[in-house]
């Protein structure tokens, strides 16, 4: 396991590597809020041969936080500089959430870095700008504290698990809410749903049946814009499925690698 730290205008962004050096590339994006160390649990049930890179967005992690409000454009910045300081090209990229918003950007942008997509609990578009002004103005006044609870019950659903709920909480309470409100922004001014619509390489959409934050027919409508997509609906779990089913995860996503040849 490598840990990388690579600088893009001033901005220093963390990502750790693991599996060997020149394996199949396999990049993984999480979602707002959490950190790379959500995927710890997948990487483990993932085939061996993988060169696994999972960054820390800008605001999250061990990433900079630099002043908010953040772009989408820079988010995507940050990745593409990711992959060219680590010399990635044709990577099968897996975003979730705001991670899916970033893979899709990254795709139209550096097609030459995404040979396929995973498209996990994520949308084309998420919310609507009021709703996420709104959030950043609750963060702003009383911290990432002031919507754990709203956002946790959102993730997990009315039948979430009370361990994993707890583990998810934690972990969203370490967030920087500089960082948090920074990508907030950034989601606001985001639309994909034409410049996705043109994509055309292969594309795995994962929703979970109990997520409030990307509803499953919001992930199946977003993954239907790319031609020769599949979906896939996980049962009982929500908005993050590397916290709450990793092994099934880790199948869906093996499965799908192994369909296309990324092995």
């Amino acid at each position: 396991m490598t840990d990388h730290r690579i600088i893009r205008d001033g901005v220093t962004l963390f990502a750790r590597e693991s599996g060997p050096a020149d394996g199949v590339p396999f990049v993984l994006l999480h979602a707002l809020g959490l950190d790379g160390t959500i995927w710890d649990d997948v990487v483990a049930h993932l085939p061996a041969g993988l060169r696994i890179v999972c960054p820390d967005m800008r605001g999250h992690g061990q990433s900079d936080v630099p002043p908010a409000p953040y772009s989408m454009g820079a988010l995507i910045s940050d990745c593409e500089a990711v992959c060219d300081a680590l010399n990635i090209r044709d990577a099968v990229t897996l975003g979730l959430s705001i991670g899916g918003l970033i893979a899709q950007g990254l795709a139209v942008k550096r097609l030459d870095l995404v040979r396929a997509l995973v498209l996990s609990n994520t949308a084309a578009k998420i919310g609507r700008p009021e709703q996420w002004q709104a959030r950043i103005d609750t963060v702003n006044r009383g911290g990432i504290g002031a919507i754990t609870d709203d956002t946790i019950a959102r993730w997990f659903g009315p039948r979430g698990d009370q361990g994993q709920m707890a583990q998810a909480r934690a972990r969203l309470l370490r967030c920087d809410p500089v960082g948090y409100a920074g990508c907030s922004a950034a989601i606001a001014g985001t639309d994909f749903w034409t410049p996705t619509s043109g994509l055309r390489l292969p594309t795995l959409g994962i929703a979970g049946a109990e997520d409030g934050s990307t509803p499953p027919d919001l992930v199946r409508e977003t993954t239907d814009l790319i031609p020769g997509s599949r979906f896939e609906l996980m049962r009982r779990v929500g908005h993050v499925p590397p916290l709450q089913d990793p092994a099934g995860t880790a199948a869906r996503i093996t499965a799908f690698l192994t369909e296309i040849g990324h092995r």
